[in-house]
């Protein structure tokens, strides 16, 4: 194939990457917007076979391998609940740093089979983009492994900090540019080895003291370093479909985490340079046991919302591993037939990756337009008669709001406790994902519902 002809059909899979992108913003589109992403990503594959020319009986190994991943990825895709799609992300960035370390590799030990120059006379240019590249990938790679370790309960989501950690990340970011800047003076294989090691550390340097409660700006954050990972080896090797591809991704990420911190009162530097979640997260927790607290049956629920005008629905976290999105919806329905206005709140973090409630809602074909953000709602609680929480914590703590000391001081939370009746579905008084004891579970208002969430919904259904 023709240069021109493919720089054409890479144009056009460049396109419906930005389509892609575009439909996925909303979960009315998203269907749409994963069928523009499959055809942009055939469209490149398919081009860069034809623009390589004879592989020989490489063609055959690559077309093995690629069929294996693809295979593996299918497999994956069909068996993982979307409890588990937060840690699956960020075990998938990984791989995305990885394979852009191997490139780099490969390119530095074998310039010629890439038209970068010989062996120790590697072209400049080539040279700082391959160092960026496998730094960045490095990076994405070993913090995407600590990002799945955390998400996955292997390790503990609490924030991991020792005396001087921000000064020494400091100065292995600056080790990084020296051992760039030789390496692209000496072309020394020293550098480039020592230059991928210190990225690998850096990686899980950085992730290791952020905390849960800043676990999905993280997610969002490594998914823009696998972007500009891939950008940087596709100028290496001058892949058009890989440079936008990659742009594409780290302009996104970063953009998205940006926002993500814009709405949890966070500073964007700080979180990605580790800043938060270093506080005491077990502060006023110690004393929970001697706080009185009011619990309920379905019973009572049924009956304070029967009598309601207006319900708010809170989904968290819980509600996604109980799997009691159905069970929601039924219960939402019978709640309609009876008069009561129903909607629901979702906050920008709720779950552990964004977007993760409305992918939930959708999948039990919950209307669109019954489901509002935070900014959108958030005033509507003073006048609701019943908060139904189920399953959320951090998201929905007054603390927030109260406590300068508290790791989640700032954020902006869903003002549940100005809501006439809380009802709080929960399997103990254990604290969220961010490591702290939930004020609301005390309040006054509140009626807490010990139980697994899907089944406390679906026998509210049955006292409806």
């Amino acid at each position: 194939m023709s240069a021109n002809l493919s720089a054409f059909f890479y144009l056009i899979s460049g396109i419906l990457f930005i389509l892609a992108l575009r439909g996925l913003s909303s979960p009315e589109t998203s269907r749409q917007g994963n069928y523009f992403g499959i055809a942009g990503m055939a469209i490149s594959i398919i081009v860069t076979f034809l623009s390589v020319g004879n592989l020989g009986t490489g063609f055959v190994y690559v077309l093995i391998f690629l069929l294996i991943g693809g295979s593996i990825g299918a497999f994956i895709a069909f068996r993982i609940p979307m409890t588990a799609m937060p840690e699956l992300v960020a075990g998938f960035h990984s791989l995305v740093g990885l394979a852009a370390v191997f490139v780099a590799i490969a390119a530095f030990l074998k310039p010629e089979a890439f038209n970068l120059g010989s062996l120790g006379k590697i072209k400049l240019a080539s040279l700082i983009e391959m160092s960026l590249g496998a730094a960045i990938g490095a990076i994405t790679f070993s913090g995407s492994i600590i990002a799945f370790l955390k998400l996955r309960g292997i390790m503990s989501g609490s924030p991991i900090t020792f005396k001087g950690q921000h000064f020494i990340n400091l100065i292995l970011g600056v080790s990084i540019l020296f051992l760039i800047f030789y390496l692209c003076k000496s072309q020394s294989s020293h550098f480039f080895w020592a230059l991928v090691i210190l990225a690998f550390l850096v990686g899980v340097l950085l992730i290791i003291p952020i905390g849960g409660a800043d676990m999905p700006v993280v997610i969002s954050m490594l998914n823009s370093y696998s972007g500009w990972a891939a950008a940087g080896i596709g100028f290496t090797l001058e892949n058009t479909a890989l440079i936008i591809t990659g742009a594409l991704v780290g302009s996104s990420g970063a953009i998205l985490s940006y926002i993500m911190c814009k709405g949890m009162n966070r500073s964007f530097f700080n979180v990605i340079l580790g800043g938060w979640g270093a506080t005491d997260q077990t502060s006023k927790s110690g004393d929970k046991e001697q706080k009185p607290v009011k619990s309920g049956n379905a019973d009572d629920a049924a009956f304070l919302m029967k009598n309601a005008s207006s319900v708010i629905i809170v989904p968290g976290y819980g509600m996604a591993v109980a799997q009691a999105q159905h069970a929601l919806r039924e219960m939402v329905d019978a709640l309609k037939k009876n008069g009561v206005k129903v909607s629901y709140a979702i906050h920008p973090v709720a779950g552990r990756m964004p977007g993760h409630m409305n992918v939930l809602l959708a999948e039990a074909n919950v209307p669109y337009d019954e489901v509002f953000e935070l900014e959108e709602i958030n005033n509507d609680f003073a006048n609701c008669d019943v908060a139904y929480v189920i399953g959320a914590n951090d998201v929905t703590n007054p603390v927030a709001k109260s406590d300068p000391q508290s790791p989640i001081y700032g954020m902006p939370v869903l003002d549940v406790e100005k809501s006439k009746s809380v009802l709080f579905v929960k399997r103990s008084l254990s604290p969220g994902y961010a490591g702290i004891d939930n004020d609301l579970f005390y309040r006054d208002n509140t009626l807490m519902l010990f139980a697994d969430a899907k089944k406390m919904t679906e026998e509210i259904v049955k006292s409806l």
